[in-house]
């Protein structure tokens, strides 16, 4: 694996699929400014390989995160927080902006500025024993890094009520449930399932999945009829591609598509 920047993230790449890797086990994982940084490098390194058509955020040791350094948080001043949030921010946008599919797997615990950050990932996996949720209403403050504003978009205002201003951790077969998680598999088989989920994906053909997200990401956006246009006009584009040639040809011969995002 190549570490990235202060050594706290490290990225490694398989085929088509892009592993980014938590690397603090020392800390649980705790996310602090040099993390949030190398994991914003990180990113940026995935993006600029057009050979990579699906990526997985995973944590080394056993543990995926533990959330923000609690001393970094408790010694934090106004301007601290400017740069906390100033990290964050652009962290998860860019997370969210990534024009692949991007899976993250939560292993033993994702809480707070960790379970957050999360939210910003198209698929989650979780494991059967995982502590998911927030705290900070319980240490006076609220979500700043999007939990007020992801969560409502993903299972709905009522819950995200609940989950935000009372801070419990929620039971994994409830966030499957509440289409918070995508899959929740047995513990210690995390890793291996959220690199398998994102290998599924990056079978898919890479232009046909980059619109589609686009328009996904529209829909809270736009009025219906805009996305609707936006949807005619990907598709319009999409139809002189090799790809969908590929795609309609390998359905017909009973074989695999080879996909060359063309």
């Amino acid at each position: 694996m190549q570490s990235i920047g202060a050594g706290t993230v490290a990225v490694s790449f398989e085929g088509h699929r892009a592993d980014v890797l938590l690397d603090r086990p020392e800390k649980r994982n705790a996310l602090n400014l040099a993390v949030i940084d190398d994991l914003r490098a990180a990113v940026e390194t995935v993006d600029d390989r057009d050979d990579v058509r699906a990526m997985t955020l995973l944590g080394n040791g056993s543990v995926f995160s533990a959330g923000m350094d609690l001393e970094l948080m408790a010694e934090a001043d106004v301007d601290g927080h400017q740069a906390i949030y100033d990290g964050l921010r652009g962290l998860f946008d860019g997370i969210a902006a990534l024009p692949i599919p991007t899976v993250v797997g939560v292993e033993q615990a994702a809480i707070a500025g960790a379970f957050e950050l999360t939210l910003s990932f198209d698929f989650r996996i979780l494991g059967a024993d995982a502590a998911y949720g927030l705290k900070e209403t319980k240490l006076g403050i609220f979500p700043f890094g999007g939990g007020t504003q992801r969560l409502p978009r993903l299972i709905g205002l009522a819950k995200a009520k609940e989950l935000v201003m009372k801070s419990d951790q929620i039971d994994p077969e409830e966030a499957e449930r509440l289409g918070l998680v995508n899959e929740v598999v047995e513990p210690g088989t995390v890793d291996e399932e959220t690199r398998a989920y994102a290998d599924e994906l990056a079978t898919r053909a890479p232009m046909g999945m980059t619109r589609a997200k686009e328009c996904l990401h529209s829909a809270f956006d736009v009025t219906l009829d805009d996305g609707l246009d936006m949807e005619y006009d990907h598709s319009r584009e999409l139809w002189g591609s090799d790809d969908r040639r590929e795609g309609f040809a390998a359905m017909l011969e009973d074989r695999d598509p080879e996909f060359r995002g063309e």
